[in-house]
């Protein structure tokens, strides 16, 4: 691993903690409660930053090339926002610690939604290796003490809506004149998520537009913290995009599940939430349920890439049969 991957390796997981931590001040510590609106910073500072990141050529854009294509990404905003708000809300009522463990049975969810949109089924192996990934969270919620059901239901719903975008996302943006990178994909998706933010906002947070502007005139640090908080929510998708460009989707894969790791251990260390050790065993259970199902995952798409070799090489009517495509899903948009 040489220097350049490593620092991005290093900032990925600071621009994701960072953003865990300063959303849980914000809404928890600091008593912003306003979920909907912080989100709409973070899609404004995405739209502006992504803006100046295209100008700057950083790191390439892609074009839309069809308005059918442009709808898609239309529908996958109204998911995406679904899935950041519900996150946010979230981290008003959970310990971060808590959030992140039941962020990690995300697995489960994407196998549950990719059967239900696609039929798509997996092997039994990979099924099985959800199990320890569902009784773990059920161990950890038993065990939690800062529980809260409201929380849970927001964290459950936004772990399930992560996984339905990186459903959609895989079939609607699936042919090759479709697929857009992270960062691409989050610049025409920002604009269009800030104009749902805006009507939600109004009508979920009544009020809100006059009190933020109170607290922001009022308040240098929370204008402070806020700035810092959007810049964060927007470095995470371009680390994201640039750790996936230099190492490969099974190191993407198990850096994420340490970075999961990373976050709980950082999360209660700044905010001494007290832990129990069963708690900490089922989330480590649950853990071990995701290496489970990156690895029969893995051994899943060997299998079809190899069988997808022999009928090449095989093809009996000098035709040359065409090669068997694995489809590659983008890097996950946003935050916890």
């Amino acid at each position: 691993m040489n220097f350049t991957t490593a620092f991005l390796i290093v900032a990925w997981y600071a621009s994701n903690i960072g953003v865990l931590l300063l959303n849980k001040y914000l809404l928890s510590v600091y008593g912003f409660k306003y979920p909907v609106f912080l989100t709409l910073c973070h899609m404004v500072a995405c739209t502006l930053l992504g803006v100046a990141l295209n100008y700057s050529n950083i790191v390439p854009c892609q074009r839309v090339s069809t308005a059918s294509q442009l709808r898609k990404i239309g529908l996958l905003a109204f998911v995406f926002c679904c899935s950041i708000v519900c996150g946010n809300i979230s981290l008003r009522y959970l310990p971060v610690s808590f959030n992140q463990a039941i962020g990690s049975t995300g697995p489960f969810f994407t196998a549950v939604m990719a059967y239900i949109i696609s039929a798509k089924s997996e092997s039994r192996e990979t099924y099985l290796s959800l199990v320890p990934v569902v009784i773990g969270i059920v161990v950890a919620s038993g065990a939690e003490p800062l529980f809260d059901l409201t929380g849970f239901i927001a964290c459950v719903s936004a772990t399930a809506a992560r996984a339905l975008k990186s459903v959609l996302q895989d079939k609607l943006l699936s042919s090759d004149t479709e697929k857009l990178n992270s960062v691409s994909l989050l610049l025409y998706m920002a604009p269009m998520a800030c104009v749902l933010l805006i009507v939600a906002a109004h009508f979920l947070e009544p009020g809100i537009y006059s009190i933020a502007y109170h607290k922001m005139s009022k308040s240098p640090d929370f204008v402070l913290f806020l700035a810092l908080n959007c810049f964060t929510a927007y470095f995470v998708n371009v680390t994201n995009f640039l750790v996936t460009k230099h190492t490969s989707a099974l190191t993407l894969q198990v850096l994420g599940n340490a970075k999961g790791i990373v976050a709980t251990i950082v999360s209660i260390l700044v905010f001494q939430n007290p832990v129990t050790a069963t708690g900490m065993a089922g989330y480590s259970i649950t853990i071990f349920g995701c290496i489970l199902y990156n690895e029969a995952r893995k051994r899943e798409k060997n299998k079809v890439r190899r069988s997808g070799m022999q009928t090449t090489l095989g093809g009996g009517d000098g035709g040359g049969g065409g090669d068997l495509e694995l489809g590659t899903k983008s890097a996950s948009l946003g935050s916890r």
